[in-house]
């Protein structure tokens, strides 16, 4: 491998017609996109572009933003994702602090007046239309790629700075565990700023496969329909996503059927939804748990029933998996510690974070935080999460960022925020609060979606006279989670 935009020559050369990108407004063929891969790139380049400065992506889910992708690999640039639903104050924050040279973003979005920026519109396109291609990507061992962000926007920001090679290795787990080939038609339901949703579709353009781009919010109906209508081949969901699905009307066969692989990522499937899933929605459902930092880690496949259900599968091509106790020692079979697991795409550490590297990264294994077992035919169980992370719908949310939002109101004197166990959305935000004169939950939920993006906003907010603490001031958040009532809906 050279750089991983050069192949894209290669897709162009050998079947130029092939279609390479489908979204609602046409078709990109790799006889189009490799050019345009290519203009972008240059456009970039006299801009001052170049190998291993941070670009900002900040784009809905678009042909624009997929390219992008490429353009940025071509220059041996390094990618910095950034959901374009975040609020100004928390895109400016991770641009500034990982130091990006500027950031693309949509025509209507405000973080121009805050960071060094380009949007992309009517004017990009027309000046990249007319821009000369790059004339030759950048090389080298280790190209640098992406920061991929693993916490929240507040906060010291945690990302791992992960290279091309690791990418390319990540992209062989989808080829080998997943069977990607040229053949597919990656139907991308999930936005591209999210890790696996970005991974997929750039995995089907580097095999030369074509991407449907079908991105969030839509009807559970409408998903159906697009496979209908299209036949694609692969498709990646979040839990929420399924649940919605099997809220549908039972069908004469399973919803998404036509799929070859239907993935769910992001957060567990327990295993009588994932039975309900494989019934209702596609018997050819797996899952697939990993982290941003790691990539893939364990794939549980359609076969695995019995107690194997219950568990996230076996590691991945490449992929080796270690439970171990405190002082870093393996530990047998049925034991629970703590996870670690080391492989080709597994990055070296934070960018810019040496603290949390130290802890998160020792001796080329990564410790994603989890506690689990492995059984003796090598299935992983998870046991519970070592931190208070809370996943709503495949999306990672930190406690601790909507709890400095929550602080910021002059009426709050403390607060704490924990997972509310959901039936859609696996999880939802629950705040509780001490507050210094009376306020209403309107006023405080108010207060977050100016400070939060609209996921992190909790889903009701609960007032008590104190919070209850350790005494060395820890709060202590099972207390505060047995008092949450039932969610139903």
């Amino acid at each position: 491998m050279r750089n991983l935009a050069d192949i894209l020559g290669n897709h162009a050369r050998r079947r130029p017609n092939h279609p390479a990108v489908i979204s609602d407004i046409g078709t990109v063929t790799y006889g189009e996109l490799d050019p345009l891969v290519r203009r972008v790139a240059g456009h970039l380049e006299r801009h001052g572009i170049g190998r291993g400065d941070v670009v900002g992506l900040c784009l809905s889910d678009s042909v624009d933003h997929l390219v992008a992708h490429y353009a940025l690999a071509a220059l041996g640039a390094i990618i910095l994702p950034l959901d374009w639903r975040w609020t100004v104050a928390e895109k400016a924050r991770i641009a500034r602090f990982f130091e990006a040279r500027l950031t693309l973003h949509e025509a209507d979005d405000p973080i121009a007046e805050a960071v060094p920026g380009l949007a992309v519109d009517a004017d990009w396109r027309a000046h990249v239309a007319a821009a000369r291609p790059l004339e030759a990507t950048a090389q080298g061992a280790d190209l640098p790629f992406l920061i991929s962000l693993s916490s929240g926007t507040t906060g010291k920001p945690k990302g791992p700075l992960i290279s091309q090679t690791h990418q390319f290795n990540r992209f062989m787990i989808y080829i080998v565990s997943l069977g990607f080939s040229e053949q597919d038609l990656h139907l991308g339901v999930l936005p591209l700023y999210f890790g696996g949703g970005r991974g997929f579709a750039m995995c089907a353009l580097y095999c030369g496969a074509t991407v449907r781009l079908f991105p969030p919010p839509f009807a559970p109906a409408a998903l159906v329909a697009e496979v209908e209508r299209l036949r694609p081949t692969i498709t990646l969901l979040v839990p929420t996503m399924l649940r919605r699905l099997l809220a549908l009307p039972a069908a004469e066969r399973p919803l998404l059927d036509r799929l070859r692989v239907v993935a769910s990522t992001g957060a567990v499937l327990h295993a009588d939804e994932r039975e309900a899933a494989l019934r209702r929605v596609s018997r050819r459902l797996v899952n697939f748990y990993g982290s941003t930092e790691g990539g893939g880690l364990s794939l549980l496949r359609p076969e695995h029933r019995g107690p194997a259900a219950r568990s996230v599968g076996r590691p991945v091509f490449g992929t080796d998996v270690e439970i171990v106790d405190d002082a870093d020692r393996p530990l047998p079979p049925g034991e629970i510690g703590r996870i670690r697991y080391c492989g080709p795409g597994v990055a070296p550490g934070f960018h810019r974070n040496p603290d949390a590297s130290a802890e998160a990264f020792k001796q080329g294994w990564f410790y994603p935080g989890d506690l689990g077992r492995l059984d003796a035919e090598g299935f992983l169980y998870l046991a519970g999460r070592a931190k208070d992370m809370i996943i709503r719908g495949g999306v990672n949310i930190y406690p601790e960022e909507i709890e400095q939002a929550l602080c910021l109101m002059d009426d709050v004197a403390d607060a704490a925020v924990v997972g509310w166990p959901a039936p859609e959305r696996g999880e939802e935000v629950a705040a509780f609060v001490v507050a210094r004169v009376p306020v209403d939950e309107g006023a405080l939920l108010r207060h977050c979606r100016a400070h939060l993006a609209p996921y992190k906003v909790p889903k009701a907010v609960f007032f008590v006279d104190e919070l209850p603490r350790s005494s060395i001031g820890k709060v202590r958040k099972t207390e505060l989670a047995a008092k949450l009532p039932k969610l139903t809906s």
